[in-house]
């Protein structure tokens, strides 16, 4: 009896300690790591930190390959390395730079130990690829940017919560073959004699863990109206392969009649829903952008409100000519009598640059011509990459300025 009553305060103490060091990895941050390393821990404090650190990037490999990515909250970004030890007297200190001529951080070593960490705050919208040189080693690297996080963007207490609502499987008739998985967001205050207005998205699994929130509280505070949210994907054939290319890239009006004729019908078989232009906002990234843009272009009369991440404004959908694709709107949009539609374009410097165009030229190019034509539009240019990390950081306020007048536009 006594030898079982030993065993299970044993158990205990051992899944104790196993939750203790959960919690601990759990808890370190940036923030608190800068803290740890600044105090200059040594001996078995030390271990204890460098265990932790470990845990926190992934584990002893991903550390000594200098694969570990950097944990970034907000602007403060945390770097780890380990090096093999034992350390000769001479041997060069870690560093994590830049591969341009910007930014260089020595690494701090964590006891006798061979992990190495350094804890920067980085400036609103820095962005740049980096790697770890150790001597004349050259280790890792990647690609970085950091934004501020909007406070817009975080739950704010007593704002009420919308609900996001997984639908069946959707089987196209305009893209035959094709299903795809989409959600429905319906805010608190959507009522259903009151159409709401409504806003879709493109690519709507990567972007529906997060933009409901923005949504909730523009929507608590009358910055923008009721409005219930679509986030689909793009469709897939039987054998998996992706039609996504064919839906967002291609210049015609399919797209447009997708979620016109099937997708907003199906909605509103639960859900009221504006049918007014003014009423109505798209939004994507790198060929979702496009693809936003382009069932605007096509139905201005459907939709009247555009906002395009790193938007693919290149020859992506060449056709058999090679030059059917979006690089023809900085063109058409100078050509084609103005059409009513209110757009917002995000990119970045460090955009792509490939065999389809420039992402950064093509989307300065097209700026110039909205603006050249006297369209309603801003046009936000960075240092990213290509990712929607910048446009997350500011939608709050592209949210207020696209939805600006929607007082005077609401029926």
């Amino acid at each position: 009896m006594r030898r079982a009553v030993v065993c299970a305060l044993a158990a205990l103490l051992l899944a104790a300690a196993s939750a203790s060091a959960q919690t601990a990895v759990g808890d370190l941050t940036p923030q608190a790591l800068d803290a740890a390393l600044a105090a200059g821990p040594a001996g078995a404090e030390a271990e204890r930190l460098a265990e932790r650190v470990r845990a926190w990037f992934g584990g002893r490999e991903a550390l000594l390959a200098g694969t570990a990515a950097p944990k970034i909250d907000g602007r403060q970004v945390a770097w780890a390395l380990e090096v093999p030890v034992p350390l000769a007297a001479d041997a060069p200190v870690p560093i994590v730079e830049s591969d341009g001529v910007h930014f260089t951080r020595r690494l701090v070593r964590i006891g006798t130990t061979g992990v190495h960490a350094v804890v920067a705050t980085l400036a609103h919208g820095d962005a740049f690829s980096w790697h770890f040189a150790n001597g004349t080693q050259r280790l890792g690297g990647g690609q970085l940017e950091v934004y501020e996080v909007h406070a817009d963007s975080l739950e704010h207490p007593g704002v009420p919560r919308g609900v996001t609502t997984a639908q069946a499987p959707w089987s196209s008739t305009i893209f035959a073959g094709t299903t795809r998985d989409w959600w429905v967001y319906v805010p608190a205050q959507h009522r259903q004699d009151v159409p709401s207005a409504v806003m879709v998205f493109q690519d709507g699994a990567g972007v529906r863990t997060w933009v409901p929130t923005v949504l909730d509280n523009l929507i608590a505070s009358g910055d923008m109206p009721v409005t219930v949210a679509l986030f689909i994907n793009p469709g897939t054939f039987a054998d998996g392969k992706s039609n996504r290319s064919v839906e967002y890239d291609t210049l015609s009006d399919r797209y447009a009649r997708f979620l016109l004729e099937e997708i907003l019908p199906e909605v509103e078989k639960t859900v009221t829903l504006r049918h007014d232009a003014a009423g109505r906002a798209i939004v994507g990234a790198s060929s979702g952008g496009i693809c936003a843009f382009t069932v605007a272009w096509e139905r201005p009369d459907a939709f009247s409100k555009v906002v395009s991440w790193i938007g693919s404004f290149t020859n992506i959908a060449s056709g058999a000519t090679l030059r059917e694709g979006g690089h023809n709107y900085q063109a058409l949009v100078r050509k084609t009598p103005r059409k009513p539609i209110r757009v917002f374009l995000q990119d970045g410097a460090n955009d792509l640059d490939n065999v389809h165009g420039s992402w950064p030229l093509a989307n300065q190019t097209l700026a110039s011509s909205l603006a050249w034509a006297g369209y309603d539009y801003r046009f936000e240019f960075g240092k990213g990459f290509h990712n929607n990390r910048h446009g997350r950081a500011i939608f709050p306020d592209t949210l207020r300025w696209l939805w600006r007048d929607w007082r005077s536009t609401r029926r």
